[in-house]
């Protein structure tokens, strides 16, 4: 551990030294300073306001990680299992996963209007694609011999994906969700850039119109401190899992 914590505090202080000099290059109308900007981002962390736009985020996230990590899993286990289904089913989804998701926002506003159900809906068309093609992956990827140790052993199809295809596929699976988690947060924020009264994307466009240039850092850093914690906690699962399947 101690090799990594070094290399990440580098990495940091690389970093830091790097926006130090843009900040001196272009100047506190184009850039706000490292200090300047950690600072602020601590006094947002103190605002009522700052609370009630990461609560919208918070909770839009939240719903649309629920239905599209479930979706996903589900949507990839059924492809995994049935062969000739995710032949067929396979090309599609990775046509539509790539089909530039901002394109449907309009049809979803359509649809649910300027509202909580569209953030998390178009969360929602951002992570449930990734999620779906790594179980798909990881189902078709198991080794058969635990195929044929469970139908040797008569297992019922529920008990063979619970008891053999899930464990061997987790580690696979939830390297899925780790990035259909990321994917689902840029889904919520750019929904709420575009068209939403409230949320963190909300207050950034806001503090953009304003030209609020130390805002708009200050909700920068806070986000990308949030994606790294929860991208660092699903690794740490991911890894751990990976580990004891290797035991």
């Amino acid at each position: 551990m101690k090799p990594r914590a070094y290399d990440a505090a580098l990495l940091t202080a690389g970093f830091l030294v790097c926006w130090q000099l843009v900040y001196w290059l272009a100047g506190a109308d184009v850039v706000s300073s490292p200090l300047e900007t950690i600072a602020r981002a601590a006094a947002l962390l103190h605002m009522r306001n700052f609370w009630n736009d990461a609560a919208s985020t918070g909770i839009a996230f939240g719903y649309a990680c629920v239905i599209g990590i479930l979706g996903g899993i589900g949507l990839g286990l059924l492809l995994g299992l049935n062969r000739f289904i995710g032949d067929v089913v396979d090309p599609i989804l990775g046509t539509i996963y790539s089909i530039p998701k901002i394109t449907l926002y309009p049809i979803i506003l359509l649809i649910f209007g300027l509202s909580l159900a569209a953030k998390v809906a178009f969360g929602v068309i951002h992570g449930i694609f990734p999620v779906a093609i790594f179980t798909m992956n990881a189902v078709r990827n198991v080794a058969p011999v635990h195929r044929r140790t469970a139908r040797a052993l008569r297992l019922s199809p529920f008990a063979t994906i619970a008891t053999v295809l899930a464990p061997a596929a987790m580690p696979e699976i939830l390297a899925g969700v780790r990035i259909g988690i990321a994917v689902t947060l840029l889904g919520i924020l750019i929904a709420e850039l575009f068209a939403s009264s409230s949320g963190i994307g909300f207050a950034l466009i806001r503090a953009t119109d304003l030209n609020n240039v130390i805002d708009i850092f200050a909700l920068t850093l806070l986000m990308f401190l949030f994606a790294v914690a929860i991208n660092g906690l699903m690794h740490a699962a991911e890894r751990r899992l990976r580990h004891g399947a290797g035991g």
